[in-house]
């Protein structure tokens, strides 16, 4: 079996552990502490109205910015696994077991959200009967209780088709090289401002609270750091196992 490329950007040993780890650690704790201010229902007040929420069928929200988006995203994905094996542009300057990693990566964390989504019992915002519907709201840390409304609304679907590219930025954030870590920085900035703004898009339908969208991103990067740290840890081994003799 051909052993994969395993010559990657140069890389600092002390980046997954150290650096990841506080950056994760600090996202975690600021999201725990908006978990536990009750500012959900407090946003959601705000933007509603006794009836529903005005922005809930809105063209340009749920046609363009929520339908056509998520297409986008499709192919998008589509491309980057593309670019495991047919490499182009930045790509170029990944070995092939980190440019795998990417979309494992990726993958992972679509699939992470799905799962969580399908198995929740948390409703959406407009399914409550103080924005126009029939549930009570229920703490989705309330696990198997229901709410009285459909579920399948936790964590949020709309913001991982940005979220979970935060894989994509990893093996350039941890290079030893100044330039690579800048375009990584750049890459990562933009995935989370993207997914963000796709989350606010869906808080103002009505379709998800702030904090779905947060843990929706700290979901998606938690699974990206620790994909990355197994393939890490893989190409440790690689590199240090004898090549297979040629027979």
């Amino acid at each position: 079996m051909p052993r994969l490329d395993t010559h990657p950007l140069p890389m600092r040993e002390d980046s997954p552990f150290r650096q990841l780890g506080l950056f994760t650690g600090l996202a975690l704790l600021a999201l725990l502490a908006w978990d536990v201010s009750g500012l959900d229902l407090r946003v959601m007040h705000w933007i509603a109205r006794p009836e529903g929420f005005a922005l809930r069928h809105n063209w340009w929200m749920e046609h363009l910015l929520h339908d056509q988006l998520r297409r986008a995203a499709v192919l998008f994905y589509l491309s980057v696994l593309a670019m495991v094996w047919l490499p182009v542009g930045q790509f170029k300057d990944l070995s092939k077991l980190q440019r795998l990693e990417i979309g494992v990566g990726i993958t992972l964390g679509l699939g992470l959200i799905n799962v969580l989504k399908r198995y929740s019992l948390t409703s959406c915002p407009w399914d409550l009967s103080a924005f126009g519907g029939v549930g009570t709201y229920v703490s989705h840390w309330q696990w198997g209780l229901s709410d009285g409304g459909s579920g399948h609304c936790f964590p949020g679907g709309h913001a991982s088709s940005a979220f979970a590219f935060a894989a994509l930025s990893l093996p350039w954030l941890v290079s030893d090289s100044d330039r690579d870590r800048q375009w990584g920085t750049r890459i990562l900035w933009g995935v989370m401002l993207l997914g963000g703004a796709l989350g606010a898009v869906q808080t103002l339908r009505g379709a998800h609270y702030p904090s779905h969208t947060l843990w929706t991103g700290f979901m998606c990067w938690s699974v990206a750091v620790i994909n990355h740290l197994g393939f890490g840890y893989w190409r440790r081994k690689t590199l240090m196992s004898p090549p297979a003799p040629v027979t």
